[in-house]
């Protein structure tokens, strides 16, 4: 006999027909009346998740989630509040350095004198003329005493996290490292030869900058970071002992680099992402390239003058 499909048909010889049961498409051995509202394939209930409209098998959901782009920043970070942990690593780091020197120097206040290391990394452009080049770095790390770490770890706590959330930990460790070469840079190229600067506070204008132009890009008011900007140096050109130069060099470098990751993309009209972010990435190249320019003609021009031999206290305080 003949009878419409999901009913139970008898034959004339007695015989009794039953209709294909319907099972799991991932589990063939549970016969299930759910379906995936999605693709429309049978499902148990445990492979089953609630939708905003009916069910979704697990396959679809997976494959749904892949399809969803990750929200990112303006300047290519994934968004949603992660840990700025390079901001934290560099304060840690900066302090380290500090504790060693002041332990060296059996003084908090004059870690500068009787400190090994500092003598060993504090900037003097005659002494990177003569090969030492870790001094372009490492000075970054050194500070005159505990207030001078305080000042640029509190400033570097202050703008660093909000900043790393936006350019994403990889971008804000290269803009702080170009930062603090092109403060570098500007005391080889700009200052006397014979001092000697140490400090964050090239690397932290730099940041300085880079705020400022990541404000811009999101359309809000730099203002309150001009105006700090402008405190800042001013307080460098009033004071004694303070490194102008290697302030205004990062300060430089930091804008420069971030207008290349955040503003150059769009002035270049990039197609996608990925070529956005290559151009990005070739902007903040070009500004270290710039900078170690800068320091090697600097070093080149000061090797004709006469040796320095750096014992003791550092010469000419310049603080960073």
């Amino acid at each position: 006999m003949d009878c419409p499909d999901g009913w139970v048909g008898v034959w004339h010889d007695g015989r009794v027909s039953n209709p294909p049961v319907t099972t799991c498409v991932r589990h063939p051995d549970r016969p299930t009346g759910l379906a995936c509202t999605r693709c429309g394939r049978p499902a148990c209930p445990e492979c089953l998740r609630p939708a905003a409209v009916g069910q979704h098998c697990v396959d679809c959901v997976r494959q749904g989630q892949r399809d969803v782009r990750p929200v990112r920043s303006v300047g290519g970070a994934r968004a949603g509040g992660a840990v700025p942990y390079v901001t934290y690593g560099l304060i840690a780091v900066n302090v380290l350095v500090y504790v060693i020197t002041a332990a060296q120097a059996g003084s908090p206040m004059d870690n500068y004198r009787g400190s090994a290391l500092f003598r060993e990394w504090v900037l003097v452009p005659r002494l990177v003329a003569d090969g030492e080049w870790i001094r372009l770095l490492g000075s970054g790390f050194l500070h005159y005493g505990a207030i001078h770490l305080l000042v640029n770890m509190f400033a570097l706590y202050v703008v660093g996290r909000d900043l790393e959330q936006v350019l994403g930990r990889v971008r804000f460790a290269c803009v702080y490292v170009v930062s603090l070469l092109g403060g570098a840079a500007a005391v080889m190229a700009l200052a006397d030869s014979i001092s000697a600067t140490a400090g964050a506070s090239g690397a932290v204008y730099g940041l300085f900058g880079a705020v400022t132009v990541t404000l811009i890009r999101l359309r809000q008011s730099p203002t309150p970071m001009l105006v700090v900007i402008g405190i800042n140096v001013v307080i460098s050109l009033s004071l004694p002992g303070i490194s102008l130069w290697g302030h205004l060099g990062g300060l430089a470098a930091g804008t420069l680099s971030t207008l290349g990751i955040l503003f150059v993309p769009g002035w270049l009209s990039a197609k996608t992402p990925e070529a956005a972010q290559r151009i990005g990435w070739a902007a903040l190249t070009g500004v270290a390239v710039v900078c170690l320019a800068v320091v090697i003609a600097a070093a080149a021009v000061q090797r004709g003058e006469p040796p320095v031999v750096l014992v003791g206290a550092p010469p000419t305080i310049g603080q960073l």
